[in-house]
């Protein structure tokens, strides 16, 4: 065989080989790249989105974190008026109390001041009766001297 020969019929070979790939191989090919192209460009905007949505997140638990905590504060600032109302409202009952305890510790006294001296004109009654019969060397009637005995109880 001659080889200019052999090298016509490789190059026809060759090219129908090309066309062959171009028109039946390479369409495939190039789809798929195509395809995969397209996924990755997919595949970054999604990451793109994803990382704006994890800094919206971000945002949205920075605001919510700060609303808990105005609340939380709220909340203390609330509970600590309320402590110190009840303690206010504690103390206002306890110094009423302690008024009532006073004014019937002091009624009591009065009454028993009062009582004290009703014993005390008795007894200095008695102490007077028992005086004028030593004086008088006689018993005295008490029945007969009660006037006299109240007269002297009310001067008392």
């Amino acid at each position: 065989m001659n080889i200019g020969g052999t090298l016509v019929v490789q190059a026809i070979g060759f090219a129908i080989f090309i066309w062959f790939t171009w028109k039946f191989v390479w369409p495939p090919i190039d789809l798929a790249i195509e395809t995969r192209r397209k996924k990755i460009a997919e595949g970054l905007a999604e990451a793109e989105k994803g990382k704006a949505a994890l800094a919206d997140g971000e945002r949205q638990k920075s605001l919510i974190l700060k609303e808990a905590r105005d609340q939380a504060g709220e909340f203390k600032a609330l509970n600590e008026k309320q402590a110190q109302s009840l303690i206010d409202e504690a103390k206002a009952q306890a110094k009423l109390e302690a008024d009532r305890i006073i004014a019937a510790a002091q009624a009591s006294a009065a009454t028993e001041l009062q009582k004290a001296r009703e014993q005390l004109r008795e007894q200095v009654a008695v102490l007077a009766v028992a005086g004028a019969e030593k004086i008088l060397k006689r018993e005295v009637d008490a029945k007969a001297h009660a006037d006299m005995l109240n007269q002297l109880k009310a001067q008392l």
